[in-house]
């Protein structure tokens, strides 16, 4: 048996019970049937096919913030800036939108995601160039920063791109078709998530299978080791925290114009927060990111039935969310000293 519980299955199995357990925990707690409530989470997340593309729709975001801060981890930075690098992605890339609304052509859906994907990249690399010369903590950096691009989100939508037709509503005017993604199944699932999907492939390839990969590892392990040999770890610092903020503001452009169709204050919906802390339970492999952004996804999707069916506050799905990260650090900590212990 405790030979099963260190394998890689055993593991996963002991993980889940320790979730569960903490679940059901805090169900009883607030006087809740701890079963008929988890049967009622999944239920609005996978249990029609409104709930599953629901589900879909908030992991796509998650997925690119959970990708734009596992390419920073693996040489050694531990970035919490996807939050902002989304905001900052929308409020330019909405700029653009903003200056074309007249415009026509299917180039101009590409040069807005490319605008806001190199607005996001330059943001990041604000505080990459920070911590990569002057040895400023990348973390206290790129948490600041997230409130100061919410703010300017905030500052523009209830300022002079207000759209005065939307009768005191802080937003601005709606994108037209021309800056809107191509959707499926008849539902708000869009060209953003197979985009994310094949990111995270081809990230798992470039970070596994060439010499680039090896580069940054090299770097994340021995630093000054890797700087002697010849490798440079101030431009690898810079290269991946533009790319990851890159792919945090291509989340955040494609949440404007496809989900909500304008820009307005709050349109991240925590998910570069949720994007955190799926890379660290993933622990920034990228395959791995794939099924544990749906996890998270899941569960923030089944607030709204949460809300309508047991006349609970949808938040319980983030009380839910961080007890996952709870339990897996609970179990890991368990299996390691178990391990030892075996050793």
């Amino acid at each position: 048996m405790r030979s099963f519980i260190l394998t890689g299955p055993g593991r996963l199995v002991v993980t889940i019970l320790a979730v569960l357990l903490l679940t059901s925990g805090f169900f009883i707690a607030i006087g809740r049937d701890p079963f008929s409530l988890l049967w009622l989470i999944a239920r609005s997340a996978v249990g029609d096919g409104y709930a599953l593309t629901e589900t879909l729709v908030r992991t796509t975001p998650i997925l690119l913030c959970a990708l734009a801060t596992a390419l920073p981890a693996r040489i050694g930075l531990i970035t919490v800036g996807a939050e902002g690098q989304l905001y900052f992605g929308a409020l330019i890339g909405t700029g653009f939108v903003l200056a074309n609304l007249n415009g026509t052509g299917p180039w101009l859906f590409f040069a807005m995601l490319a605008a806001a994907m190199l607005a996001a990249g330059a943001w990041a690399a604000g505080a990459a160039l920070l911590k990569s010369h002057l040895g400023v903590n990348e973390t206290i950096v790129t948490l600041l920063t997230n409130y100061v691009a919410a703010l300017l989100v905030t500052w523009v939508v209830y300022g002079s791109w207000k759209n005065p037709a939307s009768q005191g509503w802080p937003a601005t005017a709606e994108f037209p078709a021309a800056f809107k993604p191509f959707t499926f199944f008849d539902s708000r699932v869009h060209v953003g998530l197979w985009i994310a999907v094949a990111l995270a492939l081809m990230l798992h390839v470039l970070l596994t299978r060439t010499r680039w990969g090896l580069t940054l590892d090299i770097l994340r392990s021995n630093p000054r080791a890797g700087i002697a040999a010849g490798l440079r770890w101030r431009r690898n610092v810079v290269l991946t925290m533009a790319l990851g903020g890159m792919l945090a503001g291509l989340a955040g452009i494609l949440e404007t114009a496809s989900i909500q169709g304008r820009l307005q204050a709050n349109i991240s919906a925590g998910a570069g927060f949720s994007g955190f802390l799926v890379a660290w339970l993933a622990r920034n492999h990228c395959l791995r990111i794939v099924p544990m952004s749906l996890l998270v996804g899941a569960l923030l999707a089944s607030g709204d039935g949460l809300q309508m069916l047991a006349n609970l506050p949808s938040s319980i799905s983030l009380v839910v969310q961080g007890l996952l990260f709870v339990g897996v650090l609970l179990a890991g900590g368990g299996l390691r000293r178990l391990e030892r212990g075996h050793g």
